[in-house]
C-alpha cells in the first residue's frame, strides 16, 4: 500500500523523498553499527546508502535532460516529430499570435520542498531515542509520599510550627545522599516520613522522623521538640550504654556523636502469629544537633546503620547534616 502511494507521487516529489529517507536511515543505521560493532546492521545501512546513491544519480540525469532537451524517440527507434497539420492562414495584415507557452511545474521548487519536509522527518527519527521515553529498566529512586490530608497529633498543634515527617523526608531524600554516604552508584529503595510523638510522653512531645534506605545503608532523621539540651543529653549518655561519644559543633550549634545498637524484632506471621524475642541489632552511629546555637532545648538526630554492621565515616554524617538541616524549615521551640 505504501509503495503504491509513493508511485502515485510526482517524480520531483517522489525521488527527493526517497533520497531523504534513504540517507537518514542509512547514516543512522551505519552509526549504530559502528558504535555497537555489529556487521549485520552495517550491511543494511550499506544497502540504504547504495539505494540512495542510485536515486540521486537518477535525479541528476533528469535535471541534465531538462536543461538539454533532445528529440524523443518512439518505441521503434524512429524519432518522433510533430505531425504537420495545416495551420489556419493568418489574415492579411494580421500578425500571427504566438502560442502561449505551457506552464510547467517548478521542479526545483518541488524538490526543495520535499527535501525540507523529509529532512525534518529524518531529524525527528534521529533525535527520537533522546527525546522520547525509553524502555530503560534502571530502577527509579524512591520518592516521599505526600502527607497532605494527614491529621497530625495534638502535640504538633501545641508546638509552634513543628516540622512534619513529610518535610523531614523531603529534606533527607536528596539526589546526592548516596554520594554523601560514599556509595554514589546506589539508588534509594525506600523513602518515608511519619509524624510521631516521643515515647513515654503520653503523646505530648512531637517527634517526626524520616527514613531513606539504600542497599548498603539506611539513614534516619528525627526531630525531638522537648526541653532537653545537647549539654544535658551528653550528661545522660554517661549513664547509658552509648559508646564512642564525641562532642563538636555543627553549623554553629552544639552537637554530639554517639553509637548504640539497634533492635532486631522477628515477627512470625504463621498460624500462631507469635514473634521472637527482641534481639540486639547492628551498631548505629548517631549525630545529634541542637535546634539553635544557644542550645535552648530540642535537637535533630541523624542516624546511619547497615544490616552488615558496617558504618561510614563520621565525615559522612557531618556532610549529611550540613546539607539536610538547612533544608528543614526554621522552627520555634
Amino acid at each position: 500500500m505504501l509503495g503504491f502511494l509513493i508511485r502515485l507521487l510526482p517524480f520531483w516529489v517522489r525521488e527527493p523523498l526517497l533520497i531523504a529517507v534513504g540517507s537518514v536511515f542509512g547514516v543512522r543505521i551505519m552509526y549504530l553499527a559502528v558504535r555497537d560493532e555489529e556487521w549485520v546492521p552495517a550491511g543494511i545501512g550499506t544497502v540504504f546508502l547504495v539505494f540512495t546513491a542510485i536515486r540521486l544519480h537518477t535525479v541528476v540525469q533528469a535535471l541534465r535532460t531538462r536543461r538539454n532537451p533532445s528529440p524523443v524517440a518512439s518505441a521503434d527507434g524512429v524519432v518522433a516529430h510533430a505531425a504537420a497539420q495545416p495551420q489556419p492562414q493568418a489574415g492579411v495584415g494580421q500578425r500571427p499570435t504566438p502560442a502561449a507557452p505551457e506552464k510547467e511545474p517548478n521542479a526545483w521548487g518541488q524538490a526543495v520542498a520535499a527535501v525540507a519536509v523529509f529532512a525534518a522527518l529524518g531529524a525527528a527519527l534521529w533525535l527520537g531515542p533522546q527525546l522520547l521515553p525509553s524502555d530503560d529498566t534502571t530502577p527509579q529512586a524512591a520518592s516521599c509520599s505526600s502527607g497532605e490530608g494527614e491529621e497530625l497529633p495534638s502535640a504538633y498543634k501545641k508546638t509552634p510550627q513543628a516540622a512534619t515527617g513529610d518535610e523531614l523526608c523531603k529534606a533527607l531524600n536528596r539526589s546526592d545522599l548516596a554520594q554523601l554516604l560514599g556509595t554514589p552508584a546506589e539508588t534509594a529503595t525506600v523513602a518515608s516520613g511519619t509524624s510521631n510523638t516521643a515515647p513515654l510522653t503520653d503523646g505530648k512531645i512531637a517527634q517526626p522522623e524520616a527514613e531513606v534506605q539504600f542497599d548498603t545503608y539506611t539513614v534516619n532523621v528525627s526531630a525531638t521538640y522537648n526541653e532537653l539540651s545537647i549539654a544535658q543529653y551528653v550528661k545522660l549518655m554517661k549513664f547509658g550504654e552509648e559508646t564512642d561519644v564525641k562532642t563538636l559543633a555543627v553549623l554553629g550549634r552544639p552537637a554530639v556523636f554517639s553509637s548504640d545498637h539497634t533492635m532486631r524484632i522477628e515477627i512470625n506471621l504463621g498460624s500462631g502469629g507469635s514473634g521472637g524475642p527482641v534481639e540486639q541489632g547492628p551498631l548505629a552511629r548517631t549525630l545529634s544537633v541542637a535546634f539553635d546555637g544557644k542550645d535552648r532545648g530540642g535537637f535533630y538526630d541523624i542516624t546511619v546503620w547497615s544490616t552488615s554492621g558496617a558504618l561510614p565515616d563520621d565525615s559522612a554524617l557531618l556532610a549529611i547534616a550540613e546539607k539536610v538541616l538547612p533544608a528543614i524549615p526554621e522552627r520555634t521551640v
